[in-house]
């Protein structure tokens, strides 16, 4: 369900800026001590200033519509002035003065979006509860950005600060991914998240009326949206009760914000959606979803969040060790972290972990889960659950999901349309942004190969362009390429 009110807090959408000058850190979780080093600077340098015509482009539009073939596509500053056939009839000449790209054989879509991420929670190797520190935010909206995620909703287990840093991106004076966030969240003592925290990150209410009061809280404060823990963690921790995450579901929607849960059983996601929560942040893992839950989810609109990554991130490097000789991976992580995934002793440490087979389970039930949801029209989302533990790398993550995705049976048109335009309506921000179209925000991916044909090729980045700032990628898996020259 949207909400008009809620609306209109999210499309205050942060903005790269020329103003912004901050050393952007080269890989994911920069130490302080990294910060007096020389660094790459941050994607948007400089402002955009008159027209770029990017000609022969294939467009895909994240609507989910085939692609569009050998297209002009003309940037005016920040904005998409049009989209057109070359050298059709009522194709748009090329203004004196415009700058000319040609891009034969390159693809444009829109940037990604992720709709769960998570922001300065991991510290090398491990989760830490002192992390969360404002060089630590801006170096992982940095590498988001520099990966082609180009807005990222934090969702849950944020301090204030973040605040801020939302409000100098929406002035123009701060780069990096557009935040979005679900403040402090709302879990229960000794329940989900069990993840190490300062005392200002999460609300832990005890009664209904606590509940009502830290979700009016986070509205207070300007929330994005509302965020709640309903999960046993097979049996480890508390449950949130239904008295519970009611209470914060109608204050929200009362202070006219979204919520989303985080679930793993069937029978909660049911519970949820009858209670009006706005979205499923996971997937439903226990058990095959069935027409009960499908029905009222498509009754409702509630949307539905994939998450693939997170079950398939306890034992992906274990069973896939030449992932990690990925320069798309190996750019997003740290020396010593990279060297801990290759050990023999991480490998052991999965095998011998008598969870390991239940994360499997749950990764093949969410795939079928995925598949049935798309099948039925649910509307379906995008999200990672990035940034929550040190084997879901930010940017990474979002471009192994889509590959996920498509292996659990969505055609690549569909992975992207629900990583491009369902995300931002998912977050009130289709208005501008989230698709290709005239007036709409010069936000996309130029790409040297086609990911409509396979989708692993959003990898393939020539060069990202964010409110018409275009830079460079951090990682790409075609660095013999070199980026297309105006001329």
């Amino acid at each position: 369900m949207r909400r008009t009110a809620a609306r209109e807090r999210l499309i205050s959408l942060p903005l790269a800026s020329k103003h912004c000058m901050h050393p952007a850190p080269s890989s994911l979780f920069a130490a302080l001590a990294m910060l007096a080093l020389p660094l790459p600077r941050p994607l948007a340098a400089q402002a955009p200033s008159g027209l770029t015509a990017i000609e022969h482009v294939r467009v895909i539009d994240g609507t989910g519509r085939a692609p569009l073939n050998d297209q002009v596509v003309l940037v005016d500053g920040q904005t998409i002035r049009s989209i057109a056939p070359m050298g059709h009839r009522g194709s748009p000449a090329i203004p004196s003065g415009a700058k000319v790209i040609d891009a034969h054989g390159q693809t444009m879509m829109p940037g990604l979006i992720n709709a769960h991420g998570h922001l300065a929670l991991v510290d090398g190797s491990q989760n830490s509860g002192t992390y969360y520190t404002e060089p630590h935010v801006m170096a992982e909206l940095r590498q988001y950005e520099h990966y082609g995620v180009l807005d990222v909703l934090s969702l849950g287990l944020n301090r204030d600060l973040l605040y801020p840093i939302r409000t100098q991106q929406a002035a123009g004076t701060l780069d990096g991914a557009a935040a979005f966030t679900a403040d402090r969240g709302i879990g229960v003592p000794g329940g989900a998240p069990q993840i190490p925290h300062a005392a200002d990150q999460l609300y832990q209410p005890r009664t209904p009326e606590e509940a009502r009061s830290d979700g009016a809280a986070a509205a207070g404060r300007d929330a994005n949206l509302v965020k709640v823990w309903v999960d046993p963690m097979h049996g480890a921790a508390p449950e949130m009760q239904p008295a519970i995450y009611t209470a914060v579901i109608d204050e929200a929607h009362k202070q006219h914000l979204t919520v989303a849960a985080h679930v793993y059983a069937l029978a909660d996601a049911k519970k949820l959606v009858a209670a009006g929560v706005d979205v499923l942040a996971h997937s439903v893992r226990d058990a095959r979803v069935d027409t009960e839950l499908i029905a009222a989810m498509k009754k409702r609109g509630v949307y539905y969040l994939p998450t693939l990554t997170v079950d398939e991130s306890f034992f992906a490097f274990a069973d896939h060790p030449e992932l990690l000789s990925d320069p798309f991976l190996i750019r997003a992580t740290t020396p010593a972290e990279l060297a801990r995934l290759r050990s023999d002793s991480y490998r052991g440490s999965v095998a011998n972990d008598p969870h390991t087979a239940q994360h499997r389970q749950d990764f093949a039930m969410a795939k079928t889960n995925l598949k049935l949801m798309v099948a039925a029209g649910v509307r379906v989302g995008f999200g990672t659950d990035s940034g929550a533990n040190p084997q879901r790398l930010p940017g990474y993550a979002e471009h192994r999901e889509l590959q996920l995705m498509v292996e659990a049976g969505l055609t690549p048109l569909q992975a992207l349309h629900c990583a491009t335009a369902v995300n931002a309506r998912l977050l009130g921000i289709d208005d501008h942004t989230g698709m290709l179209a005239p007036g709409l925000r010069a936000d996309f991916l130029l790409l040297s190969a086609d990911p409509a044909v396979h989708v692993a090729n959003t990898r393939r980045m020539v060069s990202i362009w964010h409110n018409g700032y275009p830079g460079t990628p951090w990682a790409t898996d075609r660095p013999e390429t070199p980026a297309p020259t105006p001329r």
